[in-house]
């Protein structure tokens, strides 16, 4: 595990975290504060339309009850919006774990610090996918 500690070099108190999840990569920065998220330098609602998206990026906040009390800034690339919300539910949970490490029962019980490591599987030759083959002709 690469987590990384508080930001000292800059003074700020951030508590850094890091999620994965597909080809999404998220930093997140927790720091005490009224309750806003940013993604990318953007509100949540605007960086993720879909009430799924946001839900997931909220949940670790919310089984915390810290949905008020702590700012979140994120930085995520890679992959769709989906992964992306994923691998911010990750680093948001690793962050709040390292700021408070009695969080950590309630975000293991939520299933919230366990990373899904599934990836595409790659495409293999021969075939038109990863496992389909071309189609079969009798004649």
């Amino acid at each position: 595990m690469a987590e990384t500690a508080t930001t000292q070099a800059s003074g700020t108190g951030d508590i850094l975290g890091t999620g994965r999840r597909k080809s999404s990569v998220a930093r997140v920065r927790v720091r005490p504060g009224t309750g806003t998220i940013l993604i990318n330098k953007r509100p949540l609602d605007e960086y993720f339309p879909l009430p799924q998206q946001r839900n997931a990026v909220m949940a670790p906040l919310v089984h915390t009850e810290k949905t008020e009390a702590v700012d979140v800034i994120i930085r995520v690339h890679g992959g769709g919006t989906t992964g992306q919300s994923d691998a911010c539910k990750l680093g948001i949970a690793r962050a709040l774990k390292k700021m408070d490490p009695a969080l950590e029962e309630t975000l293991r019980d939520s299933g919230l610090l366990t990373r899904d490591g599934r990836e595409v599987e790659r495409k293999k030759y021969g075939l038109r996918g990863a496992r389909r083959a071309t189609q079969f002709s009798k004649r």
